[in-house]
């Protein structure tokens, strides 16, 4: 068993060289993207990488000596393909995968199921009828005789709940009384394997996350808005293209709006700006996207802010770039308190009453990112509860984990006779243990649409 120092982070390609050392703040030339058929290998290499030097941690971390994910086709558990070879898109028909702690000799990996899954698991079944599976699993944990056989069910977690009531059933059966009741929840495993990135991962995920910065340039530049004529549902349909092109999955559809002097959102809003499809972009609009694609098996999520120049002007009016220097102490502000081992309402909480003596007025509702855009791990605050998250809130920080950094802040624009503007940002970012490192860089100056 290879050993594997998954704790620290080797930033090892600088960002600057993955983007051609040209800035993302601009439009700049296309990010380089894999084709698709390096794409299987590269992705499986990192898997190897995983199963070999990460499970076996995690599974003594956890006290988990045997692990069970079961899934049928078309009705896969949510950790499934996280933990198969590629290409593939679906369990096959029904399809088990045993995972069972050797000590020394490390973590065997068998696959009790009709279709091969290569190298990285040992097949420990002929085949035979859907019976004879689960009775040939059933022998594989006995001829073990684990002391607990971890399953995927909770009621925290959805990605750790993926067993479904039937297949449940199933296997208490093929178990019998002697067995059955050594299955115990494997939430714990499944959270921590799901968070948790290697070195090598980052250097992938780096390029995912400036793919998606510098699609948000090219979509806020004049190459793609002509104020008074492109409607912030084309931008919305630009940023969606180039990754459908580009054969990048969108875990969900962008979104555009604006905000304009003159425009008042209410005071109670908890979102100012209009995303209306058919919205007009016009010269002085701060412009606003989210934007989350998946790439390598790792996804990135997005928020960066725009400005429409009007006739006259070569640059943002002053208190809207003072507005996105507060929302870069904000962010500031909020990783500063991450600290291994604190919950994401301890966190939270913590960067509240900090911004609170900074008079900055924010809202936080940061989250995990990784495998899946909203991912298991601590939830920091939610847009529509700034308390304590029970639960979700209540997971601890740990190294080597991914978040978006994500929230806003409202500042007034003496410009715009004192209105109040929203910045919305949202950052991908890797905590290592003692720093959080945004993984290509972050927004510092608003994108400028010129002529």
């Amino acid at each position: 068993m290879m050993t594997m120092h998954w704790w620290r982070i080797r930033l090892i390609r600088p960002i600057f060289l993955l983007l051609g050392c040209l800035s993302v703040q601009t439009a700049s030339a296309d990010v380089a993207i894999e084709t698709f058929e390096r794409r299987p290998a590269i992705q499986n290499a990192l898997l190897e990488v995983r199963l070999e030097g990460l499970l076996p941690t995690l599974m003594r971390e956890t006290g988990t000596d045997m692990w069970l994910v079961i899934a049928r086709e078309y009705n896969d558990d949510p950790v499934f393909l996280s933990l198969v070879p590629k290409p593939r898109f679906t369990a096959r028909r029904t399809t088990m995968l045993v995972f069972f702690d050797r000590g020394d000799e490390g973590v065997e990996r068998l696959t009790v199921s009709r279709y091969p899954l290569g190298s990285l698991y040992q097949s420990a079944w002929e085949g035979g009828d859907l019976d004879a599976q689960w009775q040939r699993l059933a022998e594989v944990i006995a001829e073990r005789n684990p002391k607990t056989i971890a399953v995927n069910t909770s009621d925290t977690w959805p990605v750790a709940d993926g067993l479904s009531h039937t297949l449940y059933q199933k296997l208490e059966a093929a178990l019998g009384d002697g067995l059955k009741g050594r299955i115990r929840s494997s939430e714990q495993l499944v959270v921590r394997w799901m968070e948790t990135r290697t070195e090598e991962e980052v250097e992938v995920w780096q390029r995912g996350v400036a793919i998606a910065r510098e699609t948000i340039a090219k979509a806020f530049s004049s190459e793609v808005i002509t104020p008074g004529i492109t409607t912030v549902g084309d931008v919305a349909w630009f940023i969606r293209t180039r990754f459908e092109e580009e054969g990048l999955e969108p875990w969900f559809h962008p979104d555009v709006n604006r905000q304009w002097e003159g425009a008042d959102f209410g005071e109670n809003a908890p979102f100012l700006g209009d995303g209306s499809e058919d919205g007009i972009i016009r010269r002085g609009d701060v412009l606003h996207t989210d934007v989350g694609l998946c790439y390598l098996g790792l996804c990135t999520d997005t928020q960066e802010m725009g400005y429409v120049l009007k006739l006259g002007e070569s640059e943002p009016p002053a208190g809207l770039v003072e507005a996105m220097r507060t929302g870069n102490r904000w962010q500031d502000a909020l990783t500063a308190e991450f600290v291994t081992g604190r919950t994401g309402n301890e966190i939270l909480a913590s960067a509240q009453a900090s911004l609170k003596k900074m008079g900055i007025q924010h809202a936080i509702y940061t989250h995990p990112l990784g495998v899946y855009g909203h991912a298991p791990g601590p939830t920091i605050g939610m847009w529509d509860n700034q308390g304590p998250t029970i639960g979700r809130g209540d997971w601890p920080l740990y190294p080597m984990t991914g978040y978006a950094i994500e929230g806003n802040v409202v500042v007034r624009v003496p410009e715009w006779n004192n209105q109040r503007v929203q910045m919305k940002l949202e950052q991908s970012a890797l905590f290592d243990g003692n720093t959080v490192h945004y993984l290509a860089e972050r927004q510092k100056a608003l994108h400028v649409v010129g002529f």
